[in-house]
């Protein structure tokens, strides 16, 4: 007979959770470029790159989309990159958790 599973993590998880509303997947990034310009800035020694650009980055439909983003939007939507990043942090955790429990309990 199987042994019981250890008691599920549940009350800390529910607690990190409750403050979350809404969440962007992907990645915020701040890059600079060089354009297509010969005699550009960009292209001296050393460069002088074009930026910062704000790009938002994600998979949709097995496909990386990559968005533009204004300094403003990625003022205002930040937490929702940051409560993103926190799910996939306890997702991760939970599942390593839970791997580790069917061990424990499996053999």
């Amino acid at each position: 007979m199987p042994n019981q599973p250890p008691e599920a993590p549940g009350p800390r998880f529910t607690a990190q959770l409750t403050g979350l509303d809404y969440a962007l997947p992907g990645t915020l990034a701040r890059r600079f470029m060089r354009c297509g310009k010969t005699s550009c800035r960009c292209k001296a020694d050393p460069p002088t790159l074009h930026g910062p650009y704000l790009h938002w980055t994600r998979t949709v439909a097995g496909k990386t989309v990559t968005r533009s983003l204004t300094p403003d939007q990625a003022r205002r939507y930040q937490a929702w990159f940051d409560n993103a990043r926190r799910l996939r942090d306890l997702l991760g955790e939970l599942e390593a958790r839970s791997l580790r429990a069917f061990e424990d309990a499996e053999g």
